[in-house]
């Protein structure tokens, strides 16, 4: 799942684009102007912005070339009815990290964010943290206090679930859909059953309690509430 911000003046696009990104499990900000797309841009934080460039008060490009000024590097990718070949080499020179152009068909959008996510994941986020608890992506190790922690492959998968949620609460629901990729596991005890080795394997006595239960809603990874 990821934090996205679609800018779009066009309503109806809008709400479908909003629609259909949430469905795919994704966390959704609207703007309608290049002004407030700015200002989400800059205290939000997001993994990716999907930008129209026909904006009510200006070119979506000036939006993009000031985030981008001010320091922001996430995915940026441009939706635009524009499809000439200058307006494409102009938008990704201004720096955008792709292009489509309107109409477009949704699953091909889909497959360029994932393909965007997917490179900036493997540039920015290689290791994830938490406390002392350190988890290297690309190595499949995790330490804690500086100890090696040796988990399975699916404890593996839940706690870069819950560290890519951390101070969030993390629903069964969500962890049948995303960790198990099937909704049958929300009616089992299995969860519950690996929620609980994982928790034993990252906790020792000493450090503090990172993995809590929130009752009647899920889990979360951070601070006790």
């Amino acid at each position: 799942m990821a934090r996205l911000l679609v800018v779009e003046d066009q309503k109806a696009l809008l709400l479908s684009l909003q629609k259909g990104l949430e469905e795919e499990g994704h966390e959704v900000l609207t703007a309608i102007c290049g002004s407030e797309a700015y200002l989400i841009g800059k205290r939000e934080p997001l993994d990716a912005i999907i930008l129209d460039l026909m904006l009510p008060d200006g070119s979506g490009l000036d939006t993009m070339r000031r985030l981008r000024d001010e320091g922001f590097v996430k995915p940026i990718l441009i939706v635009t009815a524009r499809d000439s070949l200058e307006d494409r080499v102009i938008g990704l020179d201004s720096g955008a990290d792709d292009y489509i152009v309107n109409p477009f068909a949704f699953a091909e959008l889909l497959a360029r964010l994932r393909a965007l996510l997917r490179r900036n994941f493997v540039a920015n986020e290689t290791v994830l943290r938490y406390d002392n608890l350190e988890f290297d992506l690309l190595a499949r190790a995790v330490k804690r206090g500086g100890e090696v922690i040796e988990l399975t492959r699916r404890q593996f998968e839940l706690l870069e679930y819950l560290l890519r949620h951390k101070e969030e609460i993390v629903t069964r629901e969500m962890l049948a859909r995303d960790v198990w990729k099937a909704a049958t596991a929300t009616w089992t005890n299995v969860i519950e059953v690996q929620m609980n080795q994982l928790r034993k394997r990252v906790e020792r006595d000493g450090w503090k309690p990172i993995i809590h239960t929130v009752r009647g809603e899920g889990y979360r990874l951070g601070d006790e509430a």
